[in-house]
């Protein structure tokens, strides 16, 4: 039986786990920046003690869903990668 066709030992499934999570908290770490970026942005833009900020708060309004952006295609590519070479 080559290394390819053995099935999968308890060790293995748990390694496949541990690796979807890490990209599952990846993907947290990703999101959680893009809530700061936009909430920081808009806190910028509405309080007047930050007028001489604005471009910087447009900065962060833009940047923001960009960040979401690589976030997902991050996750999706990682998932799809894990599931085509452990065949999950």
């Amino acid at each position: 039986m080559d290394k390819e066709t053995a099935p999968l030992i308890i060790r293995d499934w748990l390694a496949i786990e541990r690796t979807k999570l890490a990209n599952e908290r990846t993907f947290l770490a990703y999101f959680r920046t893009f809530i700061v970026f936009l909430g920081t942005g808009f806190t910028i833009m509405k309080l007047e003690i930050f007028s001489e900020l604005k471009p910087f708060g447009i900065v962060l309004l833009c940047i923001s869903p960009i960040i979401l952006l690589i976030g997902l295609i991050r996750l999706f590519k990682v998932k799809r990668t894990i599931r085509k070479h452990y065949k999950v």
